[in-house]
């Protein structure tokens, strides 16, 4: 019986969480879909848009830390749904507006909400699976961000077209607002809020029960496997390069394409929308490699995949106009790499940091990330300003061969429970096996 309800619980969480996540998407990528019809309307520049990209990441990223931590001693049901309620809100609340500094107060509000999103899911998931299989789980998971941009990007351009840039905002919000409930319905925290054994002790893991009995982690712990950790800081590292052609390609594809290539919105959405398609292949075959073929390491996989990423970038650039159809599939190889090294991430994230700091561990990384897409506001936009796009596609490539780097740096490592012989879960202060 525990075995069916485990099951249950675990398909359960899985799913709401992948449609809970993917709802976040429809309320930020909106923003990057509206970006040329904002720029036409009131006139914005790229340095104007760029300064509300570089701020709203700013917080995005210092949020998604904080909330790390906050998630890792609350309860992940809740966090999640105020972070969709607040997102849905803020949006609603961007349809209303026109000028530039409001506009830009009201994005950065969004991406605090944003950033309530990312820390409880990566809790749940390392809670309810283990390292052994985390890595394919992960994987499928992360197809959330490809839902949810995909519809979005594919969405918005037709709801832009013909009920006009705010409909972009309202109609996402309204359906965000939905989940946001069935979020709340459908999640669990732990195992434990539902009557069920730690995961460890379903798998067969190693697990010291004096670990379990501190659920909540505290600022020593945060230092101990955070901040001192230079394999999480490696892999922060990569995510901040990987974020800059990422966050670079989601957010000026639509302009680079209508102003570069010459494509209406509408086509750029659909070939947007292939990025994201292929990335939900790459994200779960890079999960699949790393557990797998790597045994566990994910540093191998991020690897290779972020070097093939910097020709995939240059591909994308030297194309030129008059060839959409090699454009989109330029686009939808550089989405097969991008979403494969930002799954890794993540779970190499929880391995190195260990399930109780898996919120703050994924909240930092993110905080790093954030800061590479900080770059692809401002900086980015004053580049294409005075350099046009040859500019901002050498800084995609230079990122992309540095976050291949710093990837290379942890090749060999993996999550220190796979590294010891499975056993039973042991009660450290009785002595004794549990049941």
């Amino acid at each position: 019986m525990e075995k069916y309800s485990y099951r249950y619980w675990r398909i359960r969480i899985l799913y709401s969480s992948i449609i809970s996540y993917a709802a976040f998407y429809l309320v930020r990528q909106n923003f990057s879909m509206a970006m040329p019809k904002l720029s036409e309307e009131f006139g914005y520049t790229k340095t104007d848009l760029g300064w509300m990209i570089t701020c709203a990441s700013i917080i995005y990223g210092v949020g998604k830390f904080i909330n790390g931590y906050l998630s890792d001693r609350s309860d992940a049901r809740y966090f999640m749904t105020i972070g969709l309620l607040g997102s849905a809100i803020v949006s609603c609340f961007i349809g209303l507006t026109s000028g530039v500094i409001m506009l830009g107060v009201l994005w950065i509000v969004n991406n605090w909400f944003q950033s309530m999103g990312w820390p409880p899911a990566a809790r749940m998931l390392t809670h309810w699976f283990s390292p052994k299989e985390i890595g394919t789980k992960w994987a499928l998971w992360a197809s959330a961000h490809q839902i949810g941009a995909t519809i979005v990007s594919v969405g918005a351009p037709y709801l832009i077209f013909h009920f006009g840039w705010r409909s972009a905002f309202y109609v996402p919000a309204a359906v965000t607002f939905i989940i946001a409930i069935f979020c709340f319905n459908r999640l669990r925290d732990t195992p434990k809020e539902v009557g069920l054994p730690p995961v460890e002790e379903y798998k067969n893991d190693v697990i010291s029960a004096t670990e379990e009995n501190q659920e909540r982690i505290t600022v020593k712990d945060v230092i101990n496997l955070v901040f001192t950790n230079k394999l999480v800081w490696y892999v922060g590292m990569a995510n901040l390069c990987l974020y800059i052609p990422r966050m670079g390609v989601m957010t000026w594809a639509p302009t680079f394409l209508k102003e570069h290539k010459g494509v209406t919105l509408i086509l750029a959405g659909w070939q947007l929308a292939s990025f994201e398609i292929a990335g939900l292949l790459g994200g779960i075959l890079a999960g699949w490699l790393s557990d797998k073929v790597c045994g566990g390491r994910r540093g191998p996989v991020g690897t290779i995949y972020l070097a093939l990423l910097a020709g995939a970038m240059f591909m994308l650039k030297a194309t030129p106009q008059g060839y959409a159809w090699f454009d989109t599939i330029t686009l939808f190889l550089s989405g097969f790499l991008v979403y494969g090294p930002q799954v890794l991430v993540g779970i190499a994230a929880t391995d190195f940091a260990s399930k109780k700091a898996a919120g703050v561990a994924t909240g930092f990384t993110g905080t790093l990330a954030y800061a590479g897409a900080a770059i692809t506001g401002v900086p980015l936009g004053m580049i294409v300003d005075h350099y046009g796009w040859d500019g901002g596609f050498v800084l995609f490539i230079g990122a992309s061969l540095l976050g291949s780097f710093f990837f290379a740096l942890t090749w060999r490592h993996r999550a220190t429970i796979l590294e010891k012989r499975p056993v039973r879960v042991v009660n450290v202060k009785e002595g004794e096996p549990t049941a």
